[in-house]
């Protein structure tokens, strides 16, 4: 996350006068990304936080899939990516795994290849800096230095799927229509330009609203999932639980960005048509709701990742509940509950903490919040390997249906959720809920449609600009005007800002 790396600017910049002189539109080409330093990858799980998963499990899982080894290209295949949330999956699922070195700079395939990780924190741009220079340098590396895959997000991925840089999964690489099926459209859209597809991924990142079982009840007379809903259905529902909760002495968020990506997701065009950025209704509303939040102590006037949004989810907190997309339930949510951690000698278990206490429900619209995709590299000689590992990790039904069993995460194939969905599963952490069957219903309500190449910065500068709005330290017009000096500053070449009558 972050600005883009000179190299690849300079490309866009190229791409842009070329496609200009051939009298095509291309604005989005020089799209640039900003990042927030807070949101760095010890937080970040499924736009990739670390996880444990059973070794013995994927073993079920690995034999369980139907394999050939892939076919000899070179004998190292270089992944880069930002944390080891993908070598995790990678060491415990991939079946032609022989063995991992002590030091897990390495993992030895069956077949002899050895597998190079890479991994570069995400804090203030340093993955994508990092990775920007090595693509730039593809050409001139040598084969077993050349980078075969990398890992992007789904807020910065057009950055790099509409480039030269990223191989077509189907065109290039060799996967097929039938490989791809059984994934959600969305994790396809998101990949995808002018019909190629350019990564594919393990997951899928639909989002709920989680609540506090305990303080429900107190303030509802209720903690069932079904019911809570009804209270919670629209906005105006969720504004008057916010009043009934403060008057019972709690938060009904931690604070200022919880519910951003609910608005920001559900919006009806586009951040950026030309040259004109247009600020939507419904980020308006985010503004207002936020505003009255802030001033009527329904939040804690916390950010995302700091230490008060993280302590308002442990044993301590009083905040009715939290937007979180599949990765969050299982990764932040679950380890902020617990009041012994588990690398302090804590357990998973009802009993520590606040664990159990939580449940999820829809609450007031579908949203989808994060996801990890992964890319091959133009210049890899590793198709071969790619292919599979790209089918056996991220189509093959049983690998994915282990996957969530080990794990709780929610993984990208339609057909193995329905069948966890409907099963008897059931989350001790979330009080014995199935909440695969809540995600699996919000999945397929997910709408790409308005996703554009400035979505990361755009938003981070909105949220930004109106924090001093909603502390008091400027009006609602400065602020706007803040937002306007920052986006021309880091996109000078969008020239107009549209905002809502």
């Amino acid at each position: 996350m972050g600005s883009v790396g000179g190299g690849i600017m300079e490309y866009r910049v190229q791409q842009l006068a070329s496609k200009m002189q051939a009298g095509e539109a291309a604005p989005c080409l020089l799209a640039e990304y900003s990042a927030s330093a807070k949101e760095d990858d010890a937080v970040l799980a499924a736009c990739g936080g670390s996880s444990s998963t059973s070794t013995a499990a994927s073993s079920t899982a690995s034999s369980a899939a139907a394999s050939e080894a892939p076919a000899a290209g070179g004998k190292t295949l270089n992944i880069w990516c930002w944390n080891d949330e993908f070598q995790s999956r990678f060491n415990d699922y991939y079946p032609e795994v022989k063995e991992i070195a002590a030091d897990k700079s390495t993992t030895t395939l069956k077949d002899g290849t050895t597998v190079k990780w890479t991994i570069n924190a995400n804090e203030n741009n340093n993955y994508q800096n990092k990775l920007d220079e090595a693509l730039l340098n593809q050409d001139s590396a040598a084969d077993d230095d050349k980078i075969d895959i990398f890992l992007i997000e789904a807020d910065y991925a057009l950055k790099y799927v509409d480039s030269d840089y990223v191989l077509d999964v189907k065109k290039d690489i060799g996967l097929t229509d039938s490989d791809l099926a059984g994934q959600y459209q969305y994790t396809k859209d998101i990949v995808s330009v002018d019909g190629s597809q350019r990564g594919t991924t393990w997951q899928a990142t639909p989002g709920l609203f989680a609540y506090r079982r305990s303080i429900a009840k107190e303030v509802l007379g209720t903690d069932d999932p079904a019911e809570v809903q009804t209270y919670l259905s629209d906005w105006d529902k969720f504004n008057d639980v916010a009043a009934k909760a403060a008057a019972k002495g709690y938060k009904m968020l931690s604070g200022f960005d919880d519910a951003y990506r609910t608005f920001s997701n559900n919006v009806s065009a586009p951040w950026v048509t030309g040259t004109t950025v247009t600020v939507d209704e419904n980020l308006m509303k985010w503004v207002d709701q936020t505003k009255e939040y802030t001033d009527k102590g329904y939040n804690n006037k916390s950010s995302l990742w700091d230490s008060q949004w993280a302590s308002d989810q442990g044993p301590t907190g009083k905040v009715f509940g939290f937007f979180y997309s599949t990765w969050g339930i299982n990764f932040t949510l679950l380890g902020n509950s617990l009041a012994t951690p588990t690398a302090e000698g804590g357990k998973e278990e009802v009993g520590n903490g606040i664990y159990g206490d939580y449940a999820v429900c829809e609450g007031p619209q579908p949203y989808y919040w994060g996801g990890t995709w992964i890319c091959a590299a133009a210049g890899t000689d590793n198709t071969d390997i790619i292919r599979d590992v790209m089918q056996k990790l991220t189509c093959d039904e049983a690998i994915m249906k282990q996957i969530t069993l080990d794990t709780q995460d929610y993984t990208n194939n339609e057909k193995a959720m329905e069948e966890i969905a409907k099963s008897d599963y059931k989350s001790d952490f979330l009080g014995g809920q199935n909440h695969i069957a809540l995600f699996a219903e919000a999945a397929t309500k997910i709408d790409m449609s308005n996703a554009g190449p400035y979505d990361q910065g755009l938003n981070e500068s909105f949220q930004n600009a109106f924090k001093d709005y909603f502390t008091g330290n400027v009006k609602e017009d400065a602020a706007k005007a803040n937002f306007e000096t920052a986006i021309k500053e880091k996109y000078p070449e969008l020239t107009d800002v549209v905002w809502p009558a």
